[in-house]
């Protein structure tokens, strides 16, 4: 026999499913909370205006937004630029370790290292960092082993085919001079490199030390004052910021020195040739990266990626008012010819 009640009552199977449900909405209203909002801090060896280093900030963003990650929206990222100057690096590093971010990404050496010093604990993802092991930011590339993990630049073993090149495009130089940072472990490492592998070559390698904008325009002009020079540009925010990139691009034209560079935008402004990994690409590649450690990942466990193709750029419209003649093979087998 059926068991009525009076109207404005449940029955109760209805009100413990009523019951049930109510019991079930906080957890429901947790689960469609929106996700933390995560952060990043980034280290830009660059000034705010660069050109070449906002190009390379916007393949990173764009790695970023691949990888389902947008600024404003469950990212918050905190760019920090600090120009080519070592002090306001670690300025800020300090900054940057001290604001205790979910992810650090710094870009070149001179970024990475005081970072090392400062945090253990941060994971760090870098681009273009040269010789990683060598500069202890990792035990090996397989095995990062610490906090630091990332995408590798140029192995020391560059600067002897930056010579080749060079040497290739301008077979009347006899004496090169290496611009580097002295304060920069690689850069030595790629002067090394260069030194043996100069005999061979039939030349003479000079190093070119330099901390700032006049002991760069000293030391070509001084070098200059002989004949069949040329010129290696090795990476460093030495060479890299935009009014340095500048300087040395007009003392070669002005000095008529051959020279070759490590970064494309180099030659595609009026360098003579560069020879160079796709920066870019390796920028935004790394936002896989920066991906991985957001969802849990151990930088530790990701192993170092290293370039997978260089290009060749030549401006021969650089090589003509240089004098210089391009071979065609060379011409035939360069990514891209500026004229």
């Amino acid at each position: 026999m059926a068991f009525h009640q009076p109207g404005g009552y449940m029955r109760r199977r209805e009100f413990i499913a009523l019951v049930g449900g109510v019991a079930t909405w906080p957890l429901a209203a947790h689960a469609q909370q929106p996700a933390r909002l995560r952060r990043i801090g980034v280290l830009a060896p660059f000034d705010n205006d660069d050109r070449e280093g906002q190009r390379l900030l916007g393949a990173f963003k764009e790695g970023l937004v691949s990888q389902g990650w947008t600024d404003g929206r469950n990212l918050l990222i905190d760019y920090r630029f600090a120009g080519g100057s070592a002090e306001n690096i670690r300025t800020v590093v300090r900054e940057l370790v001290a604001a205790a971010p979910d992810v650090i990404f710094a870009a070149s050496n001179v970024s990475i290292a005081p970072l090392q010093q400062a945090t253990t604990i941060i994971p760090i993802v870098f681009v273009q960092a040269s010789d990683p092991v060598g500069s202890g930011f990792v035990a090996s590339l397989a095995h990062p082993g610490g906090n630091i993990t990332g995408f590798q630049g140029y192995e020391p073993a560059i600067g002897g085919k930056w010579l080749e090149v060079l040497k290739e495009i301008a077979p009347n130089v006899r004496r090169v001079a290496v611009i580097l940072n002295p304060n920069v472990t690689v850069n030595v490492a790629f002067l090394n490199a260069a030194e043996k592998a100069a005999a061979s070559l039939e030349l003479t390698v000079t190093a070119a030390g330099a901390r700032d904008a006049a002991d760069i325009e000293r030391i070509l002009t001084a070098f200059a004052r002989e004949p069949n020079g040329g010129v290696i540009v090795t990476p460093s925010p030495l060479t890299n910021t935009a009014d340095k990139r500048e300087l040395i691009m007009s003392l070669a034209a002005k000095l008529n020195l051959p020279a070759i560079y490590p970064y494309r935008l180099s030659a595609v402004s009026s360098g003579l040739i560069s020879y160079s990994y796709d920066a870019a690409a390796q920028w935004q590649g790394s936002a896989s990266y920066v991906d991985r450690i957001l969802r849990g990942a151990k930088p530790s466990e990701l192993p170092v990626q290293a370039p997978t193709k260089y290009e060749m750029i030549i401006n021969l419209k650089t090589a003509k008012a240089l004098g210089l003649t391009v071979p065609r093979a060379m011409q035939l087998s360069a990514d891209e010819l500026i004229e």
